[in-house]
């Protein structure tokens, strides 16, 4: 499995997951910047992602949902703030409705997500930061550590499926 740490810090409001794959880092960016095959890793396997728009520059925003065993759509939005082809790029990530508006009672995150070469490979940083304790616990309380990890443990996967 990839995912070698999690980490939540309730002092600094963040989330921290790292990883690690047998990739260089520009075929690791080709999953994030590439929205068919982000969409196969970026929602658990229970609750798979579809992007409606996704482009990876400064200023863009993506829109995508989740759509759960019943059926039922949760969608998002990425703001992405910060791209720097292929190493990092930082979003901020919003819940939303069906019509892609951010929920105002739902947390929001700053993320960041950076891609290192390591051991021959790369190693993958993702941080989520939130606004207050409440938010990140919110986060945590749905599930974000198990849905987060299963999501990025399929990245294996694709890669095997696109050398």
């Amino acid at each position: 499995m990839p995912v070698v740490n999690v980490q939540h810090d309730m002092d600094t409001l963040s989330l921290t997951i790292v990883a690690d794959f047998a990739a260089p880092v520009e075929r690791i960016w080709q999953v994030y910047a590439d929205p068919r095959q982000l969409e196969r890793v970026f929602g658990p396997p229970s609750h798979p992602a579809t992007f409606v728009d996704h482009t990876l520059e400064p200023g863009s925003r993506s829109t995508y949902y989740m759509t759960s065993p019943e059926g039922e759509k949760f969608a998002g939005v990425w703001h992405v703030l910060t791209v720097d082809e292929p190493r990092q790029f930082t979003f901020e990530d919003a819940f939303a409705d069906a019509d892609f508006n951010p929920v105002a009672e739902m947390p929001v995150s700053q993320n960041s997500y950076d891609f290192a070469p390591h051991e021959g490979g790369t190693r993958a940083t993702y941080v989520s930061t939130y606004t207050s304790t409440e938010a990140l616990q919110q986060v945590l309380d749905m599930g974000i550590v198990e849905g987060a990890t299963s999501a990025i443990n399929q990245i294996d996967d694709l890669l095997a499926d696109r050398s």
